[in-house]
Parts: C-alpha cells; structure tokens; sequence
C-alpha cells in the first residue's frame, strides 16, 4: 500500500489559442503554441494533527492499531532530481523486515546453542560453586533488563540505530564463542554480561525500525514475522547443540565454540544489506514521553501487578537451574538440548492461541492460569525421580511460557495512560529485571545447602501466593475502563515495543479490529 498522496492532480502545462492583430493582406493564422511551463508545486504549510478517515488517533498522538496521527506538514516531498523515498519502509516484508528477521534467525540459533549448557559449562567444567553459579545467572539476567533502558535515550533518529544494531548483535556474537576459552569464572561472568549488554543494546533499536517500517494497522503482522523467524532460530539453535554434543563425545566447549558460525553471519547480513532509510511520514514522530515519572502518576493498579509480578519472580529462577535438574535425572548431558527442543517447539505452537484467549477473555484470567502452571510444574521437578518426568515437565513448562510471554507487559499499557505507557514499561521491566538477582542467588543457595527440591518448593510458593494475590485483588486489578487504545500499547514501539509478543499473531490483530480486552 503506498500511501504517497494521490490526491494532487498532474501538473500539466495548458495550451490555447491567442488572438493576434490583423494585418493588411495577410490572412490570420492560429498562433504556434506556448511552449510548456512547469508550475513550481506549492509548499504545504504545516497544520496540527489531524484525523483521517479510518485512521484511528487519539488526542496524545499515541498510534493506535488501526493507524497513528498524520501531520500534513511533515509528509517529505522529494526536491527536483531527487528520487522519492517516501513510504519505502511501508512495502510490507521487503527491506530491512527480511534482514532483520534473518539476523534474528540466525542470533537466536546462537543464543538458543548455549542457553541449555550454560550452567552445566560453570558448573561440571569451571567447577564454579552453585550458589556463586547462581549470583552470575541473576547478574546476567538484570543486566539484560536495565540495558533495555540506555538505547532509547542514546537513540535520537533513524542513522543511530544501524549503528546501536551492529553494536547489539556484534558484542553478543563475539562473547559467546569466547566462552569456549574461559578458564576461571570471573572471566565467563564478564562474557555473560557481555552477551546480555548486546542483547539490552540492540533490542529497542531494533524494535523501533520495525514499528517504523511497518504501516499503521500492520505492526502486528511485522512483529509476528519477526517473531517467526525468532522461533525457528529458536527450534534449530538446541538442535545444534545436541549434535555437536553427539560428534564431540559431550564437550561443552565446542558447541560454545560453535556459536561462531551462525553469531558471524547475523553480523554480515546486518552490515551488508540493512539500510538506513527515512521513516515512513505515518510513523509516530512523537516525543519520547518521560522515564522517571512520580508513583501516583503509573496509578495503583500499576503498582499492584508490579507487586505481584516481582513476588513472582523471586520464585521464577533462570531456566538454567531446570536444565541441571534434567542432567541430574537424565544422568547426561545429551538430553538436555533435546528437551529444551521440546519446550521451544510447544512455545512455538501455542503462543498464537494463547494470544487469541488473552484478546477474548482477558489478560488476567490467561496469566492466572499461566501462573498456576508455573507452580505445578516447579512441584513436580522437586518431587520428580525419573527420567521420563523431565520430559513432560518441560512440554508443560512450554504452556507456561506461551500463556504469560509478554503478557505482563501488555496488560501495564493497558491499565496505564498512554502518555505514560514508556516509563510504566521501564519501571515495570527494571523492577523485575533487578528481582532477577536476588532470585538466582537464593535459588543457588537453596540448592548448595538443602538440595534442589528446596530450589523448585521455593519457586512452588511464589507461583500459589502470585495466583493468591491476583485473585485477591481482582476487583482492583479491574476497576475503571481500560483506554479505549488498548491495543495501542503494541504500537507504541519507538523505544518499548515489547507487549507486541502478546498479540502479535492474534487473528484479532491481524484482522485489525481494536477492541478493548477484558481484564
């Protein structure tokens, strides 16, 4: 859809007869025509926003789902000679949509190569003690949360954000293949926290080419690409990691080592063939609203979920502490990767319909229900004794993680003004991000001094008192009309564009019909 003006008629010059003297003896001929003129078009003066038909906007310039405010002023006209480039990043999947969702296929399949062996290299290789193992999972986890925040203040138009991209994606691509040579912990803590500074740098960058590419009404089939290509870098990075482990006879180091191949070629696609161009003059030019809002401004139903999203986390350790329970039943260290296929392919299956359910019954009903299948499964990990337990664990943790993937974050824009949708995400990720810590290191410590049914009792609880607290304050969590732009949270994607994964394959989303959703 090219949404350069057609309204403006053909500049064409005009001919037509003129009269001319008579002249004694010489009859009159009709006179040669003018000679073409072309006529200079006129400059268009700016005016304030205004609606368009079928274009839903709001009076604070937040892009709705069907479309974001259009400023007659700011539409660029090409200058004489120079070659129109309005809408070239409106052309659906071309361009930068396709490169970015190659970088992220072949980033995740790196990333998804050392996540399920990341704890065991710190453990069974550098010996690294649990609990101090623990300590660096959460420190990589937080790092990874708060980085989220720099990139949108050092971002301020579109020729920064290939560079922030090429910085993101190179420093994680480099980081994770060197952890193949680390010989003590201290240098694998700064590795990690080298791979998650990359992952903090290009995530929002990223995020915003992709809401500024995609036209109004059709963010959702971007994102959901994007997503794609993110989940099946996702299925084919653990498979990779078991066949290394199956031709290196179970050498950690080589699948880190590995990750060089597909971390190399994200890099080289994203230099040679992502293009800075000039937004589309649809794409929301608003200001950033301010981060460091006061408490009453985000509201108490803000702060209530927040206090039961970090109760919950204290309880929701990294996965890493999953994998070496797996090992442990499994006594190896072969199916690990496999099962972490497993848990990626259900993800994978149900995050859709999950997406579908939040839409038609409400986000606090599927995050209940996603909380309650956290806990069950954190109990039957403490109480599990076989092999095969690891298997279906993991297949009902992808329900879990398909069912609240995101869907915190969609439910904060719903509940928050749309002005204050940015600081209420960076409050809401920070503080999560930073229980991260604390989490890990309780959850190491647990497992060193009792065993690791006191790890995953510990996350049991915090799963029964997050679903306890929830419904016990439902009717707060409820109260008052949710923005009539609920869905305008999944567009506000300049610098926080995260609650896109709640929504982003919904039918409802992709047949851009904007409904409030039921809390």
């Amino acid at each position: 859809m090219d949404h350069r003006s057609d309204d403006d008629p053909d500049l064409q010059s005009a001919t037509g007869p003129e009269e001319s003297p008579p002249t004694l003896g010489v009859p009159t001929q009709p006179p040669a025509p003018l000679p073409t003129r072309r006529v200079a078009r006129p400059e268009v003066p700016a005016v304030p926003p205004q609606p368009v038909s079928g274009i839903a906007t709001t009076s604070e310039g937040i892009a709705t789902e069907e479309g974001s405010p259009i400023r007659l002023g700011e539409i660029p006209i090409a200058a004489p000679g120079e070659r129109d480039t309005t809408g070239e990043e409106t052309q659906g999947f071309k361009g930068n949509v396709r490169v970015l969702g190659l970088v992220s296929f072949f980033t995740s399949a790196a990333s998804e190569m050392v996540v399920p062996v990341r704890m065991l290299f710190l453990v069974a290789v550098l010996q690294t003690p649990l609990a101090l193992a623990g300590l660096i999972e959460g420190l990589a986890e937080s790092a990874s949360s708060l980085l989220r925040i720099l990139p949108g203040r050092l971002e301020q138009g579109p020729r920064m954000r290939k560079p922030l991209l090429l910085l993101g994606y190179g420093l994680s691509s480099v980081a994770r293949p060197l952890l193949a040579l680390a010989g003590f912990w201290q240098v694998a803590l700064g590795l990690l926290l080298l791979d998650r500074a990359g992952r903090g740098i290009r995530s929002l960058p990223r995020d915003a080419v992709l809401a500024s590419t995609a036209v109004p009404g059709d963010r959702g089939r971007v994102f959901g690409f994007h997503r794609g290509m993110d989940g099946m870098g996702a299925l084919v990075g653990p498979l990779l990691a078991f066949v290394v482990l199956l031709l290196t006879y179970d050498d950690l180091r080589r699948v880190l080592a590995w990750t060089a191949v597909p971390g190399v070629l994200a890099v080289l696609v994203l230099a040679l063939f992502f293009r800075e161009r000039r937004p589309s003059p649809l794409a929301d030019t608003t200001p950033a609203p301010a981060l460091m809002l006061t408490a009453s401004t985000l509201g108490k139903r803000f702060w209530l979920f927040t206090t039961i999203s970090v109760v919950f986390a204290f309880g929701s350790s990294s996965e890493a502490f999953i994998f070496l329970r797996t090992a442990d039943l499994a006594d190896s260290v072969l199916i690990v990767p496999l099962v972490y296929f497993g848990f990626n392919l259900v993800y994978a299956l149900l995050a859709s319909p999950m997406s579908a359910l939040s839409v038609r019954f409400g986000r606090l009903p599927v995050l209940v229900m996603g909380y309650a299948v956290f806990a069950l499964v954190y109990l039957g990990w403490a109480v599990s004794v076989e092999s095969w337990n690891a298997w279906v664990l993991f297949l009902v943790f992808g329900v879990y993680a398909a069912a609240t993937e995101g869907l915190g974050r969609a439910f904060v824009t719903d509940i928050v003004a749309p002005d204050a949708r940015s600081a209420a995400l960076a409050w809401f990720g920070g503080l999560v991000g930073l229980t991260a810590l604390p989490a890990n290191v309780i959850a190491g410590w647990l497992w060193s001094a009792i065993g690791p049914s006191a790890t995953f009792t510990f996350g049991f609880w915090a799963g029964v008192v997050a679903v306890a607290l929830t419904l016990a304050w439902l009717p707060w969590l409820r109260s008052g009309t949710a923005p009539e732009e609920a869905f305008a949270g999944t567009d506000d994607t300049r610098l926080f564009a995260l609650d896109m994964d709640a929504i982003a394959n919904s039918p409802h989303a992709r047949d851009r019909q904007v409904q409030a959703p039921r809390q």
